[in-house]
Order: C-alpha cells, then sequence, then structure tokens
C-alpha cells in the first residue's frame, strides 16, 4: 500500500487530508470542498457533518488527478491502438503507450498508490462507523457504507485491471494485488501478501452486492445522482465486472435490473437512467443528465489540472491524436454519426475533444454511462449460452442510432453470435473512445495488444500485458 512511501502527507495529516469533504450536504460545497483544521482520529466521527467531510472525502480521492479524474482513464485507453503519442513525454504516458513501463516507472506508481489512497479512504469510513454507531442515524450510516463500498469497488476494480492477470486466463487463479479490508493510520500492517484475481473479484462483487441494498434509489438533485453513488451505480458498476470476468449470464441478470425490456430503454426504478438524444449533451453542454450514472465533477476551486487533465492531455496540449488505422478507420464509423463531433481534425490529423474546455479545465470526467450498460447488456446477450441476437441487435442499435439515426447493421454483422460480437467491439471504440476502455476490453478477452505508430504488439504472454508492481511498493511490502 505504500504507506511508507507515498502516504507521509496522507498519514501525518490523516484529518486534514480525510477532511477536505463537505459540512453538509449541498451541492456547492459538495463540488466546492472547504479545508478543515486537522483533527485527532477520534474526533473525525464524532458529528454528522465531520461524517459527512469524511464520505466526500471519498470522492476526493477517487477524483484524484492520478486516477479517476484523469490518468488512469488515459492510461487505460493509450496502451491500445486508438491514439499516436506525439510528444514522448514520459510524464504524459509515453511509457503506457509505448509498453515500456518498468517497476520504477511513474505510471507504475501513481495509479497504485492513488488506487489504495482511496481504498484507505473508505475503508476508514466504513471502520469509522462501525466504531461511532450512534452519530448518524442507522439508514444513513448504512448509505455511507454503501458509498464506502463502490469507491472501494470501483478502485480494486480499477487495480486488478492494470495489475492483474486476466480473469479468463486462467479463472482467476494468478495473483493479482493485496487485499486490504481495513483502514491504516500507521504503516504497521503494510506487509501484506498479493490475493489471486478471483479473490479481488469475489470482493468487488460482494461489495457491490452489498451496496446495492444500502444506497439510496435517488437523491434530491441530478448533480446528486450524478456525482455520489446511488443504487443503479452498484448495479451499472456489476455489469462492468461481470462482463470482465465473462460471467454473461449475470451481466444479462444485473442490466435487467435498469434497462426496460424494449426501447426507448431506460431503469424503472431508481434514477431514471437512460440515453440523452445527443451524446454531445453530455460532454458540452449538461455534465449532470440521466445518461451520467457516475461522473467526477470539476469546479473552478477543484478540479483535475496539469497533465493529469485530459483536456490537456487530448484537446490543448495534443499529446496524442487518433490513429488513422484504429476504429477512426472504420469505415461503419460514418461521416454523418454525430459522435465525430466530437473530434477536431487539423489537416489530415484528428484529435478528439470530448473534453474541450480550456484551462482550469472543469469538463466533469465519466466514470459509468449509460451507453456502457446497454453496450455491456448487448454483448453478454450475444455471448451467454443461449444467446439473444435479436434483443442484443436492438439495443446495440439504440446505441448506434442515437448518433447515426439512419444507420442500419448489415445483416451479416448480427445474424451469428461471433459477427455481433466484433460488432458490440467495434461499437465500444466508436462510443467510449478516450473514456477509459478500450486496453481492459482488450485484456479481458486475452487478445494481443495491437502495434500503432512506434510502439509493438504486445501478447497476452508476454510481461509487458500488464503493469508491473511499484519498486516503492516492493521495498516497502516485505510479503510481496
Amino acid at each position: 500500500m505504500l504507506l511508507r512511501v507515498f502516504s507521509a502527507r496522507f498519514l501525518a495529516g490523516l484529518g486534514l487530508a480525510l477532511s477536505l469533504g463537505t459540512t453538509a450536504c449541498k451541492e456547492n460545497e459538495l463540488l466546492n470542498p472547504i479545508p478543515k483544521t486537522s483533527l485527532q482520529g477520534s474526533l473525525l466521527f464524532n458529528t454528522p457533518d465531520r461524517v459527512l467531510g469524511q464520505v466526500n472525502g471519498m470522492y476526493a480521492g477517487l477524483k484524484n488527478g492520478n486516477f479517476y479524474g484523469g490518468r488512469y482513464l488515459m492510461l487505460s485507453d493509450i496502451r491500445g491502438e486508438e491514439f499516436i503519442n506525439r510528444l514522448q513525454n514520459v510524464f504524459t504516458g509515453y511509457d503506457a503507450w509505448n509498453h515500456t513501463i518498468n517497476s520504477g516507472s511513474n505510471d507504475a506508481l501513481t495509479t497504485w498508490s492513488s488506487a489504495y489512497a482511496a481504498i484507505n479512504s473508505a475503508n476508514l469510513v466504513i471502520d469509522g462507523l462501525a466504531a461511532n454507531p450512534n452519530v448518524v442515524p442507522a439508514a444513513t450510516a448504512a448509505q455511507y457504507v454503501g458509498e464506502a463500498k463502490v469507491v472501494r469497488a470501483l478502485s480494486y476494480s480499477a487495480l486488478v485491471s492494470l495489475y492483474g492477470q486476466p480473469y479468463l486466463k486462467d479463472s482467476g487463479a494468478s495473483l493479482a494485488v493485496p487485499l486490504r479490508l481495513t483502514g491504516e493510520t500507521t504503516t504497521a500492517n503494510n506487509d501484506m501478501a498479493r490475493s489471486t484475481v478471483a479473490a479481488v473479484y469475489t470482493q468487488i462483487l460482494k461489495d457491490l452486492n452489498e451496496a446495492e441494498a444500502a444506497l439510496p434509489l435517488t437523491y434530491s438533485s441530478a448533480l446528486l445522482n450524478t456525482a455520489r453513488a446511488h443504487r443503479n451505480t452498484a448495479i451499472a458498476l456489476k455489469t462492468r465486472v461481470y462482463l470482465t470476468m465473462g460471467r454473461y449470464a449475470d451481466v444479462v441478470t444485473e442490466a435487467r435490473k435498469i434497462v426496460s425490456a424494449a426501447a426507448p430503454y431506460r431503469a424503472s426504478t431508481g434514477v431514471a437512467n437512460q440515453l440523452q438524444a445527443n451524446i454531445s449533451t453530455i460532454f458540452n453542454s449538461d455534465y449532470t443528465t440521466t445518461e451520467s450514472i457516475l461522473s467526477m465533477p470539476m469546479t473552478t476551486l477543484d478540479n483535475v489540472s496539469g497533465q493529469s487533465s485530459l483536456a490537456y492531455e487530448y484537446t490543448f496540449n495534443q499529446e496524442y491524436h487518433l490513429n488513422p488505422t484504429g476504429i477512426l478507420g472504420n469505415a461503419t464509423w460514418r461521416t454523418a454519426d454525430a459522435r465525430r463531433s466530437l473530434l477536431r481534425v487539423s489537416g489530415t490529423t484528428y484529435y478528439l475533444t470530448k473534453f474541450r474546455l480550456a484551462n482550469p479545465y472543469l469538463d466533469y470526467v465519466p466514470v459509468i454511462r449509460y451507453a456502457e450498460v446497454l453496450l455491456n447488456y448487448a454483448e453478454a446477450l450475444a455471448r451467454q449460452n443461449t444467446p439473444d441476437l435479436a434483443t442484443a441487435t436492438a439495443v446495440l442499435t439504440a446505441v448506434r442510432q442515437r448518433s447515426d439515426a439512419s444507420y442500419v447493421f448489415p445483416a451479416a454483422a448480427v445474424t451469428t453470435a461471433s459477427a455481433l460480437t466484433s460488432t458490440v467491439w467495434a461499437e465500444r471504440r466508436i462510443e467510449l473512445l478516450g473514456e477509459g476502455f478500450r486496453s481492459n476490453d482488450l485484456l479481458r478477452n486475452m487478445l494481443t495488444i495491437p502495434a500503432k505508430g512506434t510502439s509493438p504488439a504486445i501478447t497476452s504472454s508476454q510481461p509487458e500485458y500488464i503493469f508491473p508492481i511499484p519498486n516503492a511498493e516492493i521495498s516497502s511490502n516485505k510479503l510481496l
């Protein structure tokens, strides 16, 4: 967990670090956390406001620029074949793009440490509520624990996808990462062996199942429904996890909780999650629509800046442009498709502009969108033991025709399970471009990471297929 290395600031000022959240459930305070005076650990959970401050602090950990605030999504994408690196800058992901990350690389360390910091914040909330059972009402405490379990599950999902072998390789028997489930305020328990990939996924699903039962159906505003975990958030994340594990029948079961039987597809209970009519809306004019199941909010006083910002990487400093032989060159992605409006062309070079607000970079970062849930569902319908190609095609068509209304998938692309699966994969590459999915989609299916530019192809048997555990963790954890 790098308690000795990365968290001197985190641990020395634990009260301060965990108190960067809000003092009331007001939207302005959620978006603009006000730092508090450092408190002793025994006081962090002694008032309802302080408890809520710790809960909001968990989300601040997720939004770290090295994590779901930007860099983790970027690294997960650029390892695939969709982007070409321009500047060979190791501080903006060149090692990840080029598959030259080693145990001493910055990106191997920052992703690991930011994920475990978020996990520790979640663990401390769970432990603190258990140790102080009468500070907030029981129902509120249960909700907060549910939110903490979503944060922990999302963080472990990131870790196991980067540092663990794909589940399908050996049904999760390979070693992955240490599974830390209690909060740490000292280095006493830093030594911990790695758990298997299967054990990590078992814990992720346990957390999400328990969170689903504890979380509210909805909050009081669109902002809170976007920035905090609710019941549909846990369900949507389960569709992602089960898909990664190849448990397609379970994906279908979970998806049907929040996807209606017929178009227009939407969740019938809880937040009315559904596709927006125009994809541009969710990236340009309204970050809190019902398509955004969970996003990382940004404001002028609380945002990710510099080289971890997605807008900086893709739009303004143009560290990466789209690979002309990647999905950009796929003939089915037609000029008429509205998703082309999220690109900018300079000469013959295309850049992604989903994140387009200039410094301060205030684009919300999408973590879970309803479009992903539909694509998870469509793929699982095609790949389950008894494929449902008709429903899968209908769901897939809803995603495509949201942006290209006249497009009809050719029969050859949807009339067999294998063809339809390949068609869904291509649609994922278009719809979720730049949102952190590509390398995991390759790895979960044990596919070769294709060559691009000067970067070589990487097969599933090569050590570069996953990230190495950072040296700083190895030196501080004697059980690795």
